[in-house]
C-alpha cells in the first residue's frame, strides 16, 4: 500500500506541476464529468447506499445524489466569476501603486470522507478542490464499503485519473496517507479522529479543514410559536429521524423546552413519528439502519444506562441482528449520563425541561460549542441573546438542517465542532490560497542619501512624502479640509 500511495502522490504532484489543473477549461471538464457520473449511475448509487446504510432511494437522492449535482452545477456556473482576481482599494499612501488578490490552488490535497453520507461527503469536498485547481486523493470510509468500492471503481472512468485518485482502506491506510506531506487536508468525522488528523498535519505545517460534530441543541419557545407547534414538531422529527436515522452531525441532538409544555410536545412528536415511518418503523423501509454492530452496541449502552432507561417515554426497542433502533424519546435523562455528554449520532431524542426558556442560553453555554443551534422562536430578544451569548458553527431559526443545503452560506464548525468552512464559493475558497499582489511605481522617488541599513527608513519617508503631497493637492483643490 505504501508503494501505491507513493506512486499516486508522485503522479498527482507531477500533474499539478505541469499546470494542467490550473486551466479553467480542465476544471469545468471535471465538474461536468461529476454531474454525468451521478446521472449515469443514479440507480447504482442508490443501491450501494441501501446496502451500506439502508437508505431509502428518496433519502439517498435528497441528501446525496441531488446534493452533489447541485453543488457541481453551482461550481460550474460560477467558476468564471470565482477565478477573477479581486481588485483591492489601496490607501492614498500607496498611490499610484495597485493591489489585487488572486486565488491559486494549494496543490495536492487529501480528502478523508465519512460513512454517514459516503457519496456527498466524498464528492462535495472534491468539487471544491477541483474548482480551485488542485489535484485530489480521496479516501472514502471503510464503514460504508459498498459506496467506497463504487467510488474507487467509477471515478477513474469519468475524471482525470492522473489528477484525481481514490484509495480504499481502513485506519492503517489513513495512517500511511497521513505520514506524507500534503498541501491541504480535508476531513469529515469525529472530534476524536480530528485531533489525530490535526496532529499529523502539524508535522508538516499542513493547513486543515475539519468538519466534525457536536451536540446540536434545539430550543422550543412555545410561547411565541404556539400557533405553529404542528410545524415545529414535524421539523424536529425530520431533523432527528429523517436523515440517516439521526446519524448526521447536523441532526437535532436534544431539545430544550419549558417543563410545563414538555408533555404536550411529546404527544405531538409521537404521531409525527408514526406518520413518517408507520406503526412499525422496522418494516417501513424508510428508516436507515445503524451503520455497524459496534455503533449499535454503543447506542444500546447509552440507552441501557438505568437512569436513561427510566426516562424513555416512547420507543426504545432494539434489534441487533437488523441493526435497528426504534425512534426513541427520552424525558429528562440524567444530565451527567453519557448520552447527555457525547454526540448521540442515532435515533434517540432527549427532551430536557427548563423552568424558563431563557435558561436555555446558559445550558448551551455550559456545553462544548455545537456545530449548529436550532431555535423555534419569534421572540426577537431571545434571538438576540442566542446570537450574542452563544457560539456555534451556525444558527437556524424556525427550521432545522436547511443551512447545510444552502450554497450561499458557509458550512463549518467552531471549537470542538470543527475548523474551516465550505459549500458553494466557500468550497472554492477553502481549497485556494488567496495571494496578495501589489504593483508599485518607480515615479516620485527620493534620492538615496542614507546608508543601506536605513533603506526601510527611506521607504517610509518616500511613502510619507507621497501621502503628504497628495493631501496638499486635494486641499488645494478644495476636496479635503
Amino acid at each position: 500500500m505504501e508503494e501505491i500511495v507513493d506512486q499516486s502522490l508522485r503522479e498527482m504532484r507531477e500533474t499539478f506541476a505541469s499546470g494542467r489543473t490550473r486551466s479553467v477549461k480542465w476544471r469545468k471538464t471535471q465538474l461536468e464529468a461529476i454531474i454525468e457520473m451521478v446521472k449515469d449511475n443514479e440507480d447504482k448509487m442508490c443501491d450501494v447506499l441501501f446496502q451500506d446504510l439502508g437508505k431509502h432511494s428518496t433519502e439517498a437522492f435528497r441528501d446525496e445524489l441531488g446534493f452533489v449535482m447541485r453543488s457541481a452545477t453551482t461550481a460550474l456556473n460560477c467558476l468564471d466569476k470565482w477565478v477573477v482576481p479581486k481588485k483591492s482599494d489601496l490607501p492614498l499612501l500607496f498611490y499610484p501603486s495597485t493591489g489585487k488578490v488572486i486565488s491559486e490552488p494549494y496543490g495536492t490535497v487529501l480528502v478523508l470522507s465519512s460513512w454517514n453520507f459516503p457519496i456527498s461527503l466524498s464528492l462535495d469536498p472534491m468539487i471544491g478542490a477541483i474548482s480551485a485547481g488542485n489535484t485530489v486523493l480521496l479516501k472514502a470510509s471503510e464503514l460504508s464499503p459498498n459506496a467506497s468500492a463504487f467510488l474507487a471503481k467509477t471515478i477513474p472512468s469519468y475524471l482525470d485519473n492522473k489528477a484525481i485518485k481514490v484509495i480504499e482502506g481502513g485506519p492503517d491506510v489513513a495512517t500511511i496517507l497521513l505520514k506524507h506531506q500534503w498541501d491541504k487536508i480535508f476531513f469529515t468525522g469525529s472530534p476524536k479522529i480530528g485531533k489525530i488528523i490535526m496532529a499529523a498535519a502539524a508535522e508538516h505545517l499542513t493547513p486543515v479543514t475539519l468538519e466534525l460534530g457536536g451536540k446540536c441543541p434545539t430550543i422550543v419557545d412555545h410561547h411565541s410559536v404556539s400557533k405553529d407547534m404542528k410545524s415545529v414538531a414535524k421539523r424536529i422529527s425530520g431533523g432527528k429521524w429523517g436523515s440517516c436515522s439521526g446519524q448526521a452531525c447536523i441532526s437535532v441532538d436534544y431539545v430544550l423546552v419549558e417543563k410545563s409544555y414538555a408533555s404536550t410536545l411529546i404527544e405531538m412528536l409521537k404521531p409525527m413519528i408514526r406518520s413518517f415511518f408507520g406503526e412499525n418503523p422496522k418494516e417501513s423501509g424508510c428508516l436507515s439502519r445503524i451503520v455497524t454492530k459496534k455503533h449499535f452496541q454503543r447506542l444500546a449502552r447509552l440507552l441501557n444506562d438505568p437512569g436513561v432507561q427510566a426516562s424513555i417515554v416512547y420507543g426504545g426497542s432494539m434489534d441487533e441482528e437488523k441493526l435497528y433502533i426504534e425512534p426513541t424519546i427520552l424525558l429528562d435523562p440524567p444530565l451527567d449520563s453519557e448520552i447527555m455528554n457525547e454526540e448521540i449520532f442515532g435515533p434517540i431524542l432527549p427532551i430536557i425541561t427548563l423552568r424558563d426558556i431563557q435558561e436555555s442560553i446558559g445550558f448551551i453555554k455550559s456545553k462544548p460549542k455545537p456545530l449548529a443551534i436550532y431555535a423555534f422562536t419569534k421572540d426577537e430578544n431571545l434571538k438576540t441573546r442566542i446570537l450574542s451569548e452563544t457560539s456555534s458553527g451556525s444558527v437556524t431559526f424556525n427550521d432545522v438542517m436547511i443551512q447545510y443545503m444552502c450554497d450561499a452560506l458557509p458550512f463549518g464548525g467552531v471549537g470542538e465542532s470543527g475548523i474551516g468552512r465550505y459549500h458553494g464559493k466557500y468550497s472554492f475558497e477553502c481549497f485556494s490560497h488567496e495571494k496578495a499582489i501589489m504593483e508599485g511605481s518607480l515615479a516620485m522617488d527620493l534620492e538615496a542619501r542614507y546608508p543601506p541599513w536605513n533603506s526601510f527608513k527611506l521607504t517610509f519617508l518616500r511613502l510619507a512624502f507621497r501621502e503628504a503631497y497628495f493631501k496638499l493637492v486635494l486641499f488645494m483643490l478644495g476636496l479635503k479640509k
